[in-house]
């Protein structure tokens, strides 16, 4: 009977600690964002906190890099995923000291990656995420790619673009964002060389604009002032 008693007892604590440590979020105490700001991001048996935190970091990281002068997310998102689908996306150079320390901490949410590092679509935040999307047909897109097992940026980069400027919006759709597009690849950056970036436009990255500019001096065209 005892020994019974300590079987179930260890099996009891195993599941507890399985649990624990593939949602839990309590070995993360540096939140700078999450705690003043509530948090919207609603799953079921998920702690959330620090995606949620995550969000708002990289949020902040890209308003810096790409949009410092007006400070608008919406213009931050567009330029960050035209950016991205051109593979122009410095992350050495977008990203903070702080979110840095977010991305270690997601590293330990062992269901989120796959064992070369890559993005486990199947994990349960991503199956909360696209059930919440605003967009229903973009979540059967994506919900359609990952049970096929197709999910990549050429396929699922159409449809997401068209809500990218309603992405700062759609907290679920942004979250995944993040999580897929920016946190998935900051394995290959040094954190020893991140630095805080400061709030000045002069210091807003520059990216090769993915269309050329709809108006040109005239001075500039070296075909001003000819008939053909």
């Amino acid at each position: 009977m005892k020994n019974l008693l300590k079987l179930t007892l260890i099996v009891v604590c195993l599941s507890f600690y399985g649990c624990k440590n593939e949602n839990s979020t309590a070995s993360f105490s540096d939140y700078k964002y999450a705690n003043e700001t509530e948090n919207v991001l609603k799953c079921d048996g998920i702690d959330t906190k620090l995606y949620h935190e995550a969000l708002l970091s990289f949020e902040d990281d890209i308003v810096k890099a790409y949009n410092a002068r007006n400070n608008d997310p919406r213009v931050a998102y567009t330029t960050f995923f035209r950016t991205h689908l051109g593979n122009r996306v410095n992350f050495q150079e977008v990203v903070s000291p702080h979110t840095m320390k977010v991305f270690e901490a997601l590293k330990e949410q062992s269901d989120l990656w796959n064992s070369d590092n890559s993005i486990n679509y199947n994990a349960a935040i991503f199956e909360c995420l696209s059930s919440n999307f605003k967009n229903q047909s973009l979540a059967t897109t994506f919900n359609a790619l990952v049970e096929t097992n197709s999910m990549r940026l050429d396929l699922i980069g159409a449809p997401l673009q068209k809500e990218m400027k309603n992405a700062s919006s759609d907290r679920y759709l942004s979250t995944y964002i993040a999580l897929d597009m920016y946190f998935a690849n900051l394995f290959k950056v040094d954190s020893a060389q991140v630095t805080e970036k400061p709030d000045v436009e002069e210091n807003t990255l520059q990216t090769t604009p993915s269309k050329p500019t709809l108006q040109q001096k005239a001075s500039d065209d070296p075909h001003a002032g000819h008939n053909h």
